[in-house]
């Protein structure tokens, strides 16, 4: 996601970074950069507008063009602004004080709204609730069948509205809630009806759900991909339903991001949530702060700390830091990192939560992917406990006995030992040492 914005923003920074000073002439050049950047990732004009009038007036400030860094002032205030487009600040999920929570989730037939009830079903079942998922779609029976089987296959409740239960739809309603309360069952997640473009029926069924079962979150549901017409769509529903936020769907997919930099100005409603991917835990709370870092390439070590606590074992991890510190790492312990990694997602998505420059430039522009860190583990598994411990000793003889136990190339077993020492001496410099000490203190 948003590969084609940050690649033009940090054309932006190399040019600001290479300016001495900030000037009317350097600034205005700046800024055309930007505008441009921002309109090719499909973003809305207004919006892009009010951001460009933001950066220059702060940017042209008297302190910023007589500071001794100018350039990573302008920077900071380019995020800053981003940030603040993007919501300033997440804005968590909302719990009902009486339970259940509804959510009731809204948008276009085709945005994933069913795929993204499951999603929110298990995103909620992790933190210790019992959600229950139900489908009030009046015209397209279909429905209850995509969602009993997505109920089916993460094993949490859900209840049949179906037939007799909608002649009274009004009495429908109240029934579920009687039905969720009784059982404990908490939070209720409702799909609801999609059309391919909205009509006055869709609408007045939606206004029926939300009088009846009072929501404490109104989603709406939007696919990434269709840039501003996913836009659109949400400031039409804002108007006719009324939104509590916002989830985009199939933020992997689209490069440009435009429509995740526009709704929420548009809208006025908060991102709660992205979708990145199909699996049902490709559902990623939204951080208008870390976002607008990635976008720039300042990376988000913050999400990716987040993750290696709710995969890692924390002992171990630990462990791996101490002998860090200590200059202890072996091909044992980057073996271990190798499985951990692969428990927290695709290399290449995590690769991504890294800063593009400093001491993880060249980790980032590595050519890694999923399958070769199988080989690589292949590759260690082939040696022997000394060889792991000190790969120094592993000589031209060595290599080409370990090629043939693992079924990798000599040269495959040479670009393994090469990216470990690399990351050895990474692990030495300063940077890298103040990220390993906020770990144990984030868990």
């Amino acid at each position: 996601m948003f590969e084609q914005l940050s690649d033009r923003l940090e054309k932006v920074l190399k040019f600001l970074r290479g300016e001495g000073k900030v000037t009317e002439k350097n600034m205005a050049e700046a800024l055309r950069m930007i505008r441009l950047a921002l309109l090719e990732a499909d973003v809305n004009y207004k919006v892009v507008k009010e951001i460009i009038e933001a950066i220059r007036a702060k940017a042209l400030n008297q302190e910023v063009m007589e500071s001794l860094t100018p350039g990573q002032q302008v920077i900071k205030i380019v995020r800053d602004e981003l940030a603040a487009i993007l919501g300033s600040e997440a804005k968590p999920l909302q719990f009902s004080s009486r339970p259940p929570s509804v959510y009731m989730l809204v948008g276009l037939q085709g945005s994933g709204k069913t795929t993204t009830c499951g999603k929110l079903a298990k995103w909620t079942f992790g933190r210790q609730k019992n959600p229950l998922l139900v489908s009030f779609d009046l015209k397209r029976p279909a429905a209850q069948d995509q969602l009993r089987m997505i109920s089916r296959q993460l094993r949490v409740p859900f209840y049949e509205m179906g037939g007799e239960k909608t002649a009274v739809p009004k009495e429908a309603l109240k029934e579920l809630l009687v039905y969720a309360r009784s059982r404990g069952l908490d939070p209720v997640i409702v799909d609801t009806a999609g059309r391919l473009h909205i009509d006055e029926d869709l609408m007045n069924e939606l206004r029926l759900v939300k009088d009846s079962l009072e929501p404490v979150e109104v989603l709406y549901v939007g696919d990434a991909m269709t840039g501003q017409d996913a836009v659109r769509s949400a400031q039409a529903f804002e108007e006719k339903v009324g939104l509590t936020g916002v989830i985009l769907t199939k933020l992997d997919g689209d490069s440009r991001g435009g429509a995740a930099l526009s709704i929420v100005r548009v809208t006025g409603k908060p991102i709660k949530f992205v979708g990145t991917g199909e699996k049902f835990e490709k559902l990623e709370a939204f951080h208008p702060d870390r976002m607008a870092s990635r976008i720039l390439g300042m990376g988000d070590i913050l999400s990716l700390i987040e993750k290696a606590e709710q995969e890692a074992d924390a002992k171990e991890a630990e462990e791996l830091v101490r002998r860090a510190r200590r200059d202890e790492f072996s091909l044992e312990d980057f073996r271990k990192q190798l499985q951990q990694i692969r428990k927290m997602g695709s290399l290449s998505g995590l690769l991504k939560l890294l800063p593009r420059g400093g001491i993880f430039k060249n980790i980032a522009a590595a050519e890694m992917d999923d399958r070769r860190m199988l080989h690589f583990e292949a590759i260690i598994n082939s040696m022997t406990p000394k060889e792991r411990s000190d790969p120094k000793i592993i000589d031209g003889r060595r290599r080409l006995r370990i090629a043939r136990g693992s079924g990798r190339s000599v040269f495959e077993v040479n670009q393994l030992i090469k990216q470990f020492f690399e990351m050895k001496k990474m692990m030495k410099k300063s940077e890298f040492k103040k990220i390993m000490t906020t770990i144990p203190r984030s868990r």
